[in-house]
């Protein structure tokens, strides 16, 4: 399976993309939060196919694994 995020500091600043693309992941989960659905992102960027939709929100869903740790404010 390839690689279907990629990150280099001298496309779209940096920010998580779709391999091949100028898309950010951050793009698409916007669209899937405020509801749109796969089939939707899919007619607005035909390049892009269900897999790639799929490795945006693995992608996202890792980056919220991280622990974080809620701390008090004396």
């Amino acid at each position: 399976m390839k690689q279907r995020i990629t990150i280099h500091p001298d496309i779209c600043n940096g920010k998580p993309i779709i391999t091949n693309t100028r898309i950010t992941v951050q793009t698409i989960m916007e669209f899937l939060g405020a509801g749109d659905s796969i089939e939707e992102i899919l007619e607005e960027y035909p390049s892009l196919n269900r897999e790639d939709i799929y490795a945006c929100m693995q992608f996202a869903a890792k980056l919220m694994a991280n622990h974080y740790e809620v701390r008090k404010i004396a």
